[in-house]
């Protein structure tokens, strides 16, 4: 009988440093939130460093490779300044992830696709480096094998609408929305791509 694969949870604490943020002062401190994760089993962490900084911030990238023991999965988008803090910083692996100001989180995944030309040479500078790198998408066809062509050995499937759907109860929705996750992970799979699922989980 074939074995199960172990099953990897990873920990954001982004919005930990939202509190943090909105009540100001150093209280509650994401890395201490991350440090609590991986000593109660948590096999990564993940932060995401938005350009407006609004929630994990410079410092925190910066304690959390000095301080964690598990691995830092660095959530970014394709700029310019999110290249330079990574490879300075050089986590183990950086998700690539759209970003738009006006949202309060990531509403949905990359188009990488339509993104084609500008992902490559970001894609290929993170890995160079060292850095395991995966795009955010939906579980859209097209996007997975765009993933695959443009150099990306893992991807993350946006979990957000069945997440959505659980929560509000449309019991429909949740099973159609699983069953586009569960055939996206297996075409990924079938590209040699590694796969993660993520947004919403609780």
């Amino acid at each position: 009988m074939p074995q199960t694969p172990h099953l990897r949870l990873g920990v954001n604490i982004d919005h930990v440093a939202t509190v943090r943020n909105a009540r100001g002062g150093r209280h509650p401190d994401p890395v201490k939130a991350a440090l609590a994760a991986v000593a109660a089993g948590a096999d990564g962490i993940t932060a995401h460093l938005r350009e407006d900084r609004r929630h994990i911030r410079d410092d925190d990238i910066a304690r959390l490779m000095a301080q964690l023991t598990k691995p830092l999965n660095f959530e970014m988008a394709a700029t310019s300044e999110m290249i330079a803090i990574a490879l300075k910083a050089r986590p183990h692996a950086a998700c690539i992830v759209p970003e738009k100001r006006e949202e309060v989180t990531t509403e949905g995944g990359l188009d990488v696709a339509g993104q084609h030309n500008q992902l490559v040479p970001v894609i290929a500078e993170l890995k160079a480096a060292g850095i395991r790198v995966s795009l955010f998408i939906n579980a859209d066809e097209r996007q997975i094998e765009s993933a695959a062509k443009v150099g990306a050995p893992v991807i993350e499937i946006h979990t957000g609408a069945w997440c959505e759907a659980v929560v509000d109860g449309h019991t429909a929705a949740a099973a159609a929305a699983l069953e586009r996750i569960r055939e996206g992970a297996a075409h990924a799979r079938r590209l040699g791509l590694e796969v993660h699922a993520g947004h919403g989980l609780d």
